[in-house]
């Protein structure tokens, strides 16, 4: 009996030891049962803005930051999987998350109705020769399997620049100018661009004439240029870097002497402006040439004059015009000799669109070389309902079977090689023995511009036989 009575006092014992980490134990086990999940939010974020620019314009190596606000709308915490600086560590672009910095950063929480600072610091170097106008990068933030992206801009060259902006007046000229979104001329306003300005527009970028006007006083010597603004070699010949400029019910407008090359439709004007029984545009001295879609689009009723103008190498056509409108081309190179397996005839009209049908009261093309690789160059589909008044004289042809209507029979020439020097190259000069020496009219006479009585390049037009197209050879 002692031998029990003494175990037992020792198992009383170690009970009374152990019991105070066992009780412990169980008091934890039924904390542990008793913690609430937490849940966490489906939704994603919101952004203060969606894209951050750098408006600063840098003449040095330079820096400057600005501040992206991320938000949780939810009442729940929201888990941030990533966030991702898409250069990478070679960008030009630095971000903080939250005190943090780096390229990349994981696993973010934040809180329910809650939000967190991101600091982006740039650094470019506008000496560079190579250096884009703008130089950009984005950033990604991927919650609950979605990505979302706030694009990251900033000037890279001493320039103006024109971030969606309206703007009137007379730009200068003494540093190039680029658009990043829009540059508009608004209702009643008047744009004027001086001779020797070069206009570089970001992707999808126009100059937005909406119910005002537009004057681009270029010279032989000192054209007004418009391209994209990547400025590196190999985007010397990319077609659809920039829109256009596009026309909106504008008051009379006027271009002389200008390049507008690598954009998407050089020349766009959508209907006339109802107080305006003139020309929407009168074009002179003007090159439009690797557009990826049209050189020069006319629709629902916009007017156009053209002259010594050389419209070529561009996707579908070199003039579109679309359920209506008013055209009168004179001089000109309209060519068909465009990129890609898409590219149409170098004139197409069409007074009709989605069931509507437009009056074409002139549509006049005289002393002009409407040639390219088709079969076919001008391309018509007509809706006889509609007023059709047409006028095609003293022209130069490409059609496998000329056409026989009224419009085309005064002098026009069919199917003859013009004898372009070097059609690879985009040189549109002509050689000796060529059909379009002295085949034009000079009753159809240059009047557009500040040299009347020349041709593109200011060589004296031909009084008695001007040569057909825009080039008078010498």
């Amino acid at each position: 009996m002692r031998y029990f009575a003494n175990e037992s006092t020792i198992l009383m014992r170690k009970l009374a030891v152990l019991l105070p980490f066992a009780l412990l134990a169980l008091f934890a086990s039924q904390l542990t049962s008793c913690k609430k999940d937490t849940f966490f939010s489906e939704g994603n974020l919101d952004f203060s803005r969606d894209t951050v620019v750098f408006d600063t314009v840098f003449t040095t190596i330079g820096s400057t930051t600005q501040r992206l606000k991320i938000y949780n709308r939810s009442n729940e915490s929201l888990r941030v999987d990533e966030i991702e600086l898409m250069g990478g560590d070679n960008s030009n672009y630095r971000i903080n998350v939250d005190g943090v910095a780096g390229a990349i950063h994981k696993d973010i929480i934040i809180e329910g109705q809650d939000s967190l600072w991101i600091f982006i610091e740039v650094t470019v170097d506008p000496n560079g020769g190579s250096t884009p106008m703008v130089v950009e990068d984005s950033l990604r933030f991927r919650t609950n399997g979605t990505d979302q992206f706030v694009i990251l801009a900033a000037w890279g060259q001493d320039a103006y620049f024109h971030y969606n902006d309206t703007t009137s007046g007379v730009w200068q000229n003494d540093k190039p100018h680029v658009v990043y979104g829009f540059a508009g001329i608004d209702e009643g306003q008047t744009l004027t661009i001086p001779a020797g300005t070069d206009i570089y527009l970001h992707n999808n970028s126009l100059i937005y004439v909406f119910k005002g006007a537009l004057h681009i006083e270029g010279t032989k010597t000192d054209p007004v240029t418009l391209q994209g603004d990547r400025l590196e070699a190999q985007y010397d010949d990319v077609s659809g870097q920039y829109y256009g400029i596009y026309f909106q019910e504008a008051l009379p407008s006027t271009i002389d002497h200008a390049v507008i090359k690598n954009g998407i439709a050089g020349v766009h004007l959508f209907s006339q402006d109802p107080g305006n029984s003139g020309y929407t545009l009168e074009m002179s001295n003007t090159t439009i040439q690797n557009c990826s879609r049209y050189g020069t689009f006319i629709y629902d009723g916009a007017k156009v004059k053209a002259e010594n103008c050389l419209i070529s190498d561009n996707g579908i056509h070199a003039f579109l015009l679309l359920r209506g409108g008013d055209f009168n081309f004179n001089h000109c190179h309209l060519l068909s000799y465009g990129p890609g397996d898409n590219v149409g005839a170098a004139v197409g009209i069409t007074n009709y669109f989605n069931d509507t049908i437009g009056p074409i009261n002139e549509g006049t093309i005289t002393n002009s070389v409407i040639y390219g690789n088709g079969n076919y160059e001008v391309a018509m589909d007509t809706s006889t309902l509609g007023t059709i008044v047409l006028n095609f004289q003293r022209n130069l042809i490409r059609a496998d079977v000329p056409f026989t209507d009224a419009f085309y029979t005064n002098g026009n020439i069919w199917n003859d090689e013009p004898l372009f020097n070097d059609i690879s190259n985009r040189i549109y000069t002509w050689a000796n023995g060529s059909p379009l020496d002295g085949a034009g009219d000079s009753a159809f006479g240059i009047t557009l511009g500040m040299n009347p009585g020349t041709d593109i390049c200011v060589n004296p037009r031909d009084p008695a036989a001007p040569d057909i197209g825009a080039y008078e050879f010498p």
